[in-house]
């Protein structure tokens, strides 16, 4: 470089800087000289999809080299370890170096807010807790080789309906609760390259133009210094995203010319258009250090698939220890996907696999001999295929039958009308539960589905497990190892239980979230619904015992929590230990529990391990939108320690010191808050004596004046004037 060119982005002309806001094409950024270079983004929340060159269009889905198809994020957060999720994470940087991608598009941390979102494959779980632990190792892991992470989509995208116009109307508290959670642990902890900007409004502003959540929250409170960059064509008005914190417009849909006209008339400041591009600046020099590699081992990345789809199952149910199978001698295999596997979502995260095992194959190489489709994958009805799967069925001990949804069903773009799987698949497990003796059904969806009438003796819940996900089932069914993944979203009786069943998706340009925080177990535990199977809940191949609960106050509103967990069953297994912070409340106002941390832990038979968890004052607090900020009440809670929402094994009752803050009085504020008020409340006593709060009122009469706000006594003309409140309020706030 000569000394005549630039060496910063601040000595780049505004046309320069206003370039480097803005993609070069589909898939790469913009190069200024040889100040800024370009960079290569592609998808890839579970495998890299680095479209072949010369195809570089958005939707060109199935177009892309191979790349190792690991298990998408609703089987890899079932498996409750964030260790996993970081290999993962590490093994997908190695192949977007060798690829030449610069950032990941990924990890998705979007909320399940209803199982029908048809994009639900691609998100972790229903807890904001699990999906911020889960998507921060798979940020660590992809960051750990130097290439760039990508959180998305922020935020409150969790429909498909409408999505690149729906306003997600929420209430601060479920905001900052629920829908917000995830991606500031992920920002505060694992400190991601790159953030995506959604394509939905939020209160009615569109998420790339929302000054408030790009600038205000995700730099001002969380401290975040990496890229703003937009899902591809949410940028609505290019100068207002600018404005409002977005820093790179993906892909290009709209001249540098507009921004430079916005800066030469005033409409908006330079300084916003050159910290963006030093933003992009920024990134380019972080990912010059990464790891650069021209391959990598294809068969051991499809090993560590395997085991990832492995930890990722869930075995919902077991009746009789029909699982593990003895032999395959006398097992019916039916099910068109045993031998067509559906192992991933389909949208822009769509990978092509470096290969592919199916279920079949690995049973019938494991000596498995008798298969039958018994449906056709295009849902329409085949009395003969269904005929041939019951006399199949019937002439064996146990019938593996295997059903799930087709991506016709389930995919980025839509959303589901329904929980339950084509007709033809229900038809025949009907059918077959009539013949066999035994019946195990294994499940490939990317959305939980209606369960809880079935015929089967067994039930194991395989998620979309990637390109390897055929040998890891066969290896589960045959006991080489004991299912150890959990649930990470409940699994209804029926649609109508699902608390966002009566806003979702919405309507005339709005979806109103009018569950507020009660999303998940954390509404169906609170008002005791029956569910299918609650939240964390999986069974394996022994049984766990838990033991000698100990907890320790450790600061003010800080708990050292430590239990004893051991494996009481003949084979070595892996347990999830799930801590919850719990409030005991006659007329709830906040969930009744809520997951705080969790440890998965594998023990060989009749070992025992001790388990610790430290419990923090963040964990119990709430947002109070009065506040503007996170509050800690004084007084008692829980915490509980078990193998679900809903079996709880150990229990042990606190107290929080609360945050000694005190809130502030008004003549808004009402009798009942000025008398339970620390400071307040004296000087309210000595002022009025006994007056409104004689004993010997009847406690109706006193109830409805406690939640009169202080300033009506005078307009009811009741005997304090507005003078008098006027001296309270000047009392308690001097």
């Amino acid at each position: 470089m000569s000394q005549t060119e630039p060496v910063s982005v601040n000595e780049l002309t505004l046309e320069e800087k206003a370039s480097l806001t803005s993609g070069n094409s589909t898939w790469r950024t913009t190069a200024v000289r040889d100040v800024v270079p370009a960079l290569t983004l592609a998808d890839g929340p579970h495998g890299i999809r680095r479209q072949i060159k010369g195809s570089g269009d958005a939707l060109g889905l199935l177009d892309s080299v191979p790349a190792t198809c690991f298990p998408p994020a609703v089987a890899l957060g079932s498996s409750w370890d964030a260790a996993l999720a970081r290999r993962v994470g590490a093994a997908l940087a190695r192949e977007a170096s060798a690829l030449g991608v610069d950032v990941v598009l990924g990890p998705g941390v979007n909320i399940k807010r209803s199982p029908l979102c048809g994009r639900n494959f691609e998100y972790f779980s229903e807890d904001p807790h699990v999906t911020g632990v889960m998507g921060a190792a798979l940020v660590d892991g992809i960051q750990s080789r130097g290439i760039g992470a990508c959180v998305k989509h922020f935020a409150v995208n969790n429909q498909e309906t409408d999505r690149m116009r729906i306003s997600a109307d929420v209430d601060d508290r479920t905001l900052r609760e629920i829908y917000l959670a995830a991606f500031e642990h992920i920002v505060r902890e694992a400190g991601p390259y790159a953030v995506m900007s959604s394509y939905n409004r939020i209160n009615g502003v569109h998420a790339s133009e929302n000054h408030w959540l790009l600038t205000e929250v995700l730099r001002t409170e969380w401290g975040y210094d990496g890229l703003v960059v937009s899902d591809w064509g949410a940028v609505n008005d290019r100068v207002a995203a600018l404005a409002a914190g977005l820093d790179l417009e993906m892909p290009p849909t709209r001249t540098d010319q507009e921004v430079v006209d916005a800066v030469r008339e005033g409409r908006l400041d330079e300084q916003t258009v050159t910290r963006s591009a030093s933003r992009l600046h920024a990134l380019t020099r972080r990912v010059a250090s990464a790891e650069r590699f021209e391959d990598w081992d294809v068969g051991a990345h499809h090993e560590l698939a395997r085991e990832a789809a492995r930890g990722s199952a869930v075995l919902l149910k077991n009746e009789h220890d029909v699982l593990p199978l003895p032999s395959l001698s006398r097992v019916a295999v039916v099910g068109e996907l045993a031998r067509n596997p559906r192992y991933q979502g389909f949208g822009s995260s769509h990978v092509v696999p470096t290969r592919l095992d199916s279920a079949w194959d690995a049973l019938e190489a494991a000596g498995a001999s008798t298969f039958a489709a018994g449906y056709r994958l295009d849902g329409a009805a085949d009395d003969a295929l269904r005929q041939e799967a019951v006399e199949a069925a019937a002439d064996s001990d146990v019938a593996l039958v295997f059903l799930g949804l087709p991506g016709e069903i389930e995919s980025e773009g839509f959303d589901r009308t329904s929980l339950d799987l084509p007709g033809v698949q229900v038809q025949l497990l009907r059918a077959v539960a009539k013949t066999a003796p035994k019946v195990v059904v294994v499940l490939t969806n990317g959305g939980v589905v209606s369960v809880a009438d079935w015929e089967a003796d067994a039930i194991l819940e395989a998620w979309l497990p990637g390109q390897a996900g055929g040998s890891a089932i066969a290896d589960l069914l045959l006991g080489v190892c004991s299912p150890s993944g959990r649930l990470t979203e409940t699994i209804p009786r029926r649609l109508a239980d699902v608390p966002s069943h009566l806003h979702f998706p919405g309507g005339d340009g709005h979806v109103v979230y009018g569950e507020g925080r009660y999303v998940g177990y954390r509404y169906y535990d609170t008002l005791d619904v029956d569910v299918a199977y609650p939240f964390g809940h999986g069974l394996t191949y022994t049984r766990f015992e838990y033991s000698d609960l100990d907890v320790t106050e450790t600061g003010p509103n800080e708990w050292a929590v430590e239990c004893t967990v051991t494996n009481a069953g003949t084979r070595a297994a892996a347990e999830v230990v799930q801590l919850y912070a719990a409030f005991d409340e006659d007329r709830p106002t906040r969930p009744r529990h809520e997951l705080r941390g969790f440890a998965k832990v594998e023990l060989a038979a009749g070992a025992g391990t001790r388990v610790s968890f430290t419990l923090s004052g963040r964990d119990i607090a709430w947002w109070s939108v009065s506040r503007g900020g996170w509050r800690i009440d004084a007084g008692p809670f829980a915490v509980e320690v078990g193998a679900s929402s809903r079996d709880i094994r150990l229990r042990a009752s606190l107290t929080a010191a609360g945050d000694g803050q005190v809130d502030a009085l008004g003549r808004m504020s009402t009798l009942g808050e000025w008398l339970d008020h620390p400071v307040g409340g004296p000087v309210l006593r000595e002022r009025i004596g006994t007056k409104f709060t004689d004993a010997d009122m009847p406690p109706a009469l006193l109830e409805l004046m406690r939640n009169i706000p202080l300033a009506k006594f005078s307009t009811f003309g009741i005997g304090l004037s507005a003078e008098f409140v006027n001296g309270l309020v000047a009392a308690v706030s001097g």
